[in-house]
């Protein structure tokens, strides 16, 4: 079997976690921690950073920083992980979704305008699969309609949008370290950010509110949550961004191999290799079957399960969900990119322990399931 993922580590990551070991620092207030923040921090360009213990969190956490809850609106894509929509619904306020560019995956910039109303408090960017969001016209919409902006850039570590770092756009913006990112901590995320009261809010928020006046520890003006990442955590993560640029050479180059090898499978769009702002970075490599082939994406992806070629579907659009249905969201919206990408859309093996021999691999399955 050739897993769809399956991390490397093969730099400082047992040295660290021997050392978390041997001090006897493995919770939370290890120092592994915040070296991890400070130098993800100063590698993405922000002042500040707040580990916390997964993607998702990292979400539900900016969203509440910011202010956001009742009767506020916030402008998401409708081709994406349900972490952000939930993240919205969790604190109250209301998603509105926009349909996603059937090329690049991302939300369609165009189409977030006509979506601001008076109740509109954010908008929420999801960087996907390898290409950025178009970011200068979304910033300035967010200018002119001054609106927050929360950046989901937990696809995208190292990527940059006209030379600029993803993760360095929003008033708030978040990471995964999930094992199918480019850094893992095995669950974990982040929240970045450049405002100190902000970042002091996030804070106080993952350590469940706890007095910063050590005689009233333990009395609490609000509720938050335990979201505290773990030192051997942090030292699996701070080992892998120390060799972050071979990690996005690896990636680039996985992708191109790909690239090279299955251009002639007709069938098949394979993804953008670039843009006029940013180099696609390959966190997966994602195809879509053109609309004359008779199978569908699930269709296709058992036949390869079958000759032993991990696959994962593209996800599922947000305003197709069972439960934001049942919570009458999205009743009657269409959006037909996010349908068409999950019906059309998976990708293939894409590692960072991924070998050429399995690429090669890969390549001739697929030529034989798709001719």
């Amino acid at each position: 079997m050739i897993p769809v993922n399956e991390p490397l580590f093969n730099g400082k990551e047992k040295e660290y976690l021997n050392e978390c070991i041997e001090t006897g620092w493995v919770g939370s207030d290890g120092p592994f921690v915040r070296k991890f923040e400070e130098n993800m921090a100063s590698y993405i360009g922000r002042r500040y950073a707040v580990a916390v213990t997964n993607g998702t969190a990292a979400l539900e956490l900016a969203v509440v920083a910011l202010g956001i809850g009742p009767r506020d609106e916030v402008i998401l894509p409708a081709f994406t992980i349900i972490s952000c929509a939930q993240a919205i619904v969790k604190a109250g306020a209301k998603p509105v979704l926009v349909d996603s560019d059937y090329y690049t995956f991302n939300m369609k910039v165009e189409d977030i305008e006509k979506k601001i109303t008076p109740m509109t408090k954010a908008i929420m960017i999801v960087h996907i699969f390898g290409l950025p969001v178009d970011m200068d016209p979304i910033l300035e919409l967010a200018k002119k309609y001054n609106l927050k902006i929360i950046e989901d850039a937990a696809e995208m570590h190292g990527q940059t949008y006209n030379g600029k770092k993803c993760g360095s756009f929003g008033d708030i913006s978040i990471f995964s370290f999930y094992p199918n990112k480019h850094i893992t901590t095995g669950e974990g995320g982040m929240v970045l950010m450049d405002d100190e009261k902000l970042y002091e809010r996030c804070k106080s928020l993952r350590n469940l509110c706890f007095s910063n006046d050590p005689k009233k520890r333990f009395i609490h003006e609000e509720i938050g949550w335990n979201l505290r990442m773990s030192n051997l955590q942090a030292a699996l993560g701070l080992a892998q961004l120390e060799r972050i640029d071979k990690i996005i050479e690896k990636k680039r180059w996985i992708g191109r191999k790909y690239q090279e090898l299955l251009k002639d499978i007709e069938v098949i769009n394979l993804p953008i290799d670039k843009t006029d702002y940013s180099e696609n970075i390959y966190w997966v490599f994602g195809i879509t079957l053109k609309d004359y082939y008779p199978k569908n994406a699930q269709e296709v992806m058992e036949e390869l399960s079958k000759y032993g070629i991990g696959t994962r579907p593209f996800f599922y659009p947000m305003h197709k969900q069972p439960v934001f249905s049942r919570m009458g969201l999205f009743l009657n919206e269409n959006y037909p990119n996010a349908e068409k990408l999950y019906d059309r859309g998976f990708y293939i093996p894409s590692g960072l322990a991924l070998t050429e021999e399995q690429i090669v691999k890969v390549s001739e399955i697929l030529h034989e399931v798709l001719r």
